[in-house]
């Protein structure tokens, strides 16, 4: 059932983007002014850039059916905090988040609105190819997706961006999340709701060099595993588990071969051999305990995450 629509929200997070301010704006404004049966605000998130770009920023104009916001943060805070500001001003019914380096396609937003109305909750983009991507960045990525899902038991969607469409809803669920260390496409995705994709091209930047470096797609890995998992609390009690295993296995075949068979293959296990297994059991053992200390600091992070025990879209009288 299609829903009435007043005002959509477009978020865009700025980091030194001086050279495709303009640009940006000007082929966003194109696609907009087409769709004049809605309303629209533009949200800048100017994220403590070193450069012009806030200045550029504030001399931008909207038009008959835009208005123009600048939030300005007072120092970068990173890509994440940026996005959750944008959100926590957004006032629209939907809300768009898309990056102003010209990597993802503004023409796409029509098609983004239309999945909405019919039904989508979040609808978001993925990424089908991107042109000069690295190959780091590239097969990191297809490794990255199916080892987190696996590992974790947590699902995001592989190659998604945080080009993408929530709902009101949505919106003001996430708003209630309290972590600071976020990853907000992972936090999104955890929210549930209706999902609908959308497949594009990444286009080259038009302006610039990519502000993502190697280390800082690393810590992106990284922060979410820890932010959206507790797996990594428990790899040294899994390692401490299997090293117990190893040393259970061999123990019991020296007394087995050694002493209770009186060595019928002659492999004369000696003190320090024995000793060795002694010690592999004794270090799985401290790993495991850590890895049972691990479970209490799991549950200590989900309680100081203040995440909601469970999420309503809406409640139904019949």
């Amino acid at each position: 059932m299609a829903k009435p629509i007043s005002l959509i929200s477009i978020i865009v997070p700025v980091y030194n983007e001086t050279e495709s301010i303009d640009w940006f704006h000007s082929e966003l404004l194109k696609v907009l002014y087409k769709l004049t049966q809605y309303m629209f605000e533009v949200i800048y998130v100017n994220d403590g850039s070193k450069d012009d770009s806030l200045t550029k920023i504030m001399q931008l104009s909207g038009g008959k059916n835009c208005n123009v916001q600048v939030v300005d943060l007072s120092r970068n805070f990173g890509k994440e905090a940026a996005l959750s500001a944008g959100i926590a001003t957004a006032t629209g019914d939907a809300l768009i988040s898309l990056d102003a380096d010209g990597q993802y396609p503004v023409e796409l937003i029509p098609d983004f609105i239309e999945k909405w109305r019919g039904g989508a909750e979040i609808v978001i983009g993925i990424r089908a190819s991107n042109q000069g991507e690295g190959f780091v960045k590239r097969y990191g990525s297809k490794l990255f997706y199916p080892a987190f899902n696996k590992l974790t038991g947590v699902e995001l969607i592989p190659r998604s961006t945080d080009f993408r469409l929530i709902d009101r809803i949505v919106a003001d669920e996430f708003n209630k999340l309290t972590e600071n260390n976020r990853i907000t496409r992972g936090l999104i995705d955890w929210l549930g709701f209706r999902h609908d994709f959308i497949e594009f091209d990444a286009k080259p930047r038009q302006f610039g060099t990519p502000t993502y470096t190697f280390k800082k797609l690393v810590q992106l890995a990284v922060d979410t595993f820890t932010s959206l998992s507790a797996v990594p609390l428990f790899f040294a009690g899994y390692t401490g588990l299997f090293f117990m295993a190893i040393s259970f296995v061999l123990g019991g075949f020296i007394l087995i071969e050694q002493v209770i068979l009186n060595d019928p293959w002659h492999i004369h296990f000696t003190g320090t051999a024995m000793l060795g297994v002694l010690i592999t059991f004794l270090v799985g053992a401290i790993l495991s305990a850590q890895g049972l200390i691990g479970m209490y600091v799991a549950r200590v992070l989900s309680e100081s995450q203040r995440r909601p025990l469970y999420i309503v879209r809406k409640t139904i009288k019949l």
